[in-house]
């Protein structure tokens, strides 16, 4: 009597669903192609041919990110197309603000069981916001992975190459005292603080995903899955025509841990509280938790995604720039000098 013969996918991995998956994702991956991508996905490795007469001295600069916590709010909504946005967003606003032009992204999906349909909504998202950067999808990874995932659970990184011209690299070494702050609103959370909203929402409050949130008339799942603004378009515009000395992506850490990675010794941020419109959601969260104010601008970007430091009289033009590029920009401190030991940004 012969012995059973096993596959594959008896053990759990499905090489016609992956077969199937890449099928479906095609169009969408062709929908972010620019001029220097040089093949279709499938191959071992993506081709870019660098314009390198853009450049008279290129930088290569590269980021990878992913959403966190924030997956477990697309779980339990059971609602996948926006989280790919968020992926490309952390990555891409990451460099950005370096000078750099996003030119390519890469993604790596993992889950227990691949559904290609629910791995194709992801990518869905991805594509999109890759659009949103100007960015070409060239490749990626997504791995089976029985038994290491729970059902119906994933995980994702994201990985993006830009490129900037030597001079035009952007490290924060030309702020100087006297330089104007300006804020570029936040779309909601972002992709930050997810653990911290979900022990408040979840577990203080008792909310359902599906609950209405406190005078908001939405629910939780609609605020919370608002996918990051990607601001690249609009730096980019910005740099062709200002100067601009630096900036910051308020990220994880909050307005207090990220400005001071882009300032020079001896400056400080003085960041004027109210000068901005902060979303509703984070009075809710701050309210419902008893957080202390300087807890919420350091787990939370607090209404500001991004915080660009310009000489004091481009700071106009800069404003009316940012408005006709559908930015909801405001002037929220300004650059001062820090003495030795004090803090590297001031709330006032």
């Amino acid at each position: 009597m012969s012995e059973e013969r096993i596959t594959y996918k008896d053990s759990g991995v499905d090489i016609d669903a992956g077969n199937r998956f890449v099928n479906i994702i095609k169009p969408l991956v062709k929908a972010t192609s620019r001029p220097e991508v040089m093949a279709d996905i499938g191959g071992f490795g993506g081709l870019f041919s660098l314009n390198s007469a853009k450049y008279k001295n290129p930088v290569l600069v590269s980021g990878t990110d992913g959403v966190g916590t924030k997956l477990k709010i697309a779980f339990m909504a059971d609602k996948h197309d926006t989280v790919g946005i968020d992926l490309v967003a952390m990555c891409v606003n990451d460099i950005v603000v370096q000078g750099a032009e996003p030119l390519f992204f890469l993604d790596y999906l993992a889950t227990g069981k691949l559904e290609p349909e629910k791995a194709a909504e992801i990518v869905k998202g991805i594509s999109a916001g890759c659009v949103m950067a100007g960015c070409a999808l060239i490749g990626g990874e997504t791995a089976e992975m029985p038994g290491f995932y729970a059902d119906g659970e994933y995980d994702m990184a994201g990985f993006t190459v830009g490129a900037v011209d030597r001079d035009n690299l952007i490290d924060g070494s030309s702020i100087t005292v006297g330089n104007r702050l300006i804020g570029l609103s936040s779309s909601g959370l972002h992709s930050n603080g997810y653990s911290l909203a979900r022990k408040v929402i979840f577990e203080k409050m008792g909310l359902k995903i599906d609950s209405l949130l406190p005078d908001t008339g939405i629910t939780v799942a609609e605020e919370l899955l608002k996918p990051t603004k990607i601001y690249v378009k609009s730096v980019l515009n910005l740099l062709r025509d200002f100067s601009i000395n630096g900036i910051a992506h308020i990220t994880g850490g909050g307005l207090l841990e990220n400005i001071p990675r882009v300032l020079p010794k001896g400056c400080k941020a003085v960041i004027r509280k109210g000068t901005w419109q902060t979303p509703e959601i984070f009075n809710i969260m701050q309210k419902a938790g008893n957080i202390d104010q300087s807890e919420m601008y350091r787990a939370f970007n607090c209404g500001i995604g991004m915080v660009l430091s310009v000489p004091a009289e481009q700071t106009d033009d800069i404003l009316i720039r940012l408005s006709g590029l559908h930015e909801d920009a405001h002037i929220i401190g300004e650059i001062a000098k820090c003495d030795h030991g004090a803090e590297e940004v001031e709330m006032v």
